[in-house]
């Protein structure tokens, strides 16, 4: 295996297809996710997978209406293959909109991986009785590994501008691939850049680097704790606006996402 920890544009030094069941006591830890984080609608869908064992979730936020619906299952009940997103109440088709990130690190002894792509996503999406038509930039989270049995995290993703209208995304995060050749990227006009290490709030209210200050604004939030065999998972994801100036020095005009904190023991 190449150097840890790695981060490219694929293929990487790990091919997470070939990851088993079980590492020692480790179980494999897979998820899929898709968010769309745009100025009228933000919606999240995923597929998290633990030794196999699968659980689904989504949520939809209309800003314009205020309704919000959100749904977490321990099933298969979401399809999230290829350019296509199933789930109850919406469908959706991915476009790759910029350049995809691809790292692998170590965590607890062990390899982990993981891959963004910014998105541009099209389809439809029912909330509040209404059928919404769906164009929107977003982003894909696909991330497996042998994860440490504790693992912690605080993450945050979104879409928006900058004040010369060019399209920017961005992955921060801290707890998880946080050394050098990190996840941690902003894309201007699709252009990847990893960005420095970053200190989140307590309350999930702004993401820092240096002097530059992410703002951020709930309006809606998904929460869970899970308390199954061997595996305990809390976690908190609020939708909402973001403001300032993101790590690297790129201003926002307007944006859009979620700030995600995450405890787990599995």
């Amino acid at each position: 295996m190449h150097a840890l920890p790695w981060r490219g544009d694929g293929p990487g030094p790990l091919d997470p297809t070939r990851l088993t069941r079980f590492r020692g006591f480790r179980p494999l830890k897979r998820w899929r996710y898709v968010g769309v984080y745009g100025p009228r609608l933000q919606l999240c869908v995923g597929l998290v997978r633990i030794a196999g064992a699968p659980q689904s979730f989504w949520a939809v936020h209309d800003r314009d209406g205020g309704a919000f619906r959100e749904r977490t299952v321990l099933r298969a009940a979401v399809e999230l293959a290829g350019d296509r997103v199933v789930f109850p109440g919406g469908e959706l088709r991915l476009t790759s909109a910029g350049e995809r990130v691809e790292v692998v690190s170590r965590h607890g002894g062990h390899p982990i991986w993981t891959r963004k792509t910014p998105l541009r996503v099209h389809g439809w999406v029912e909330a509040g009785g209404s059928r919404i038509e769906v164009d929107s930039p977003g982003l894909l989270d696909e991330s497996a590994g042998h994860h440490a049995r504790v693992t912690e995290w605080r993450w945050s993703a979104g879409c928006g501008t900058d004040p010369a209208g060019r399209p920017v995304a961005w992955n921060l995060v801290d707890g998880i691939h946080d050394g050098s050749s990190s996840e941690r990227t902003v894309w201007v006009g699709g252009t990847a850049v990893e960005v420095p290490p970053v200190r989140f709030a307590d309350d999930l209210s702004s993401v820092t680097e240096a002097n530059n200050e992410l703002r951020f604004t709930v309006e809606e939030e998904r929460s869970r704790h899970d308390r199954l065999f061997l595996v305990d998972s809390a976690y908190r994801q609020p939708f909402g606006r973001f403001s300032g100036v993101l790590p690297g020095g790129v201003e926002l005009a307007d944006g859009f996402g979620v700030m995600e904190e995450h405890s787990v023991r599995w």
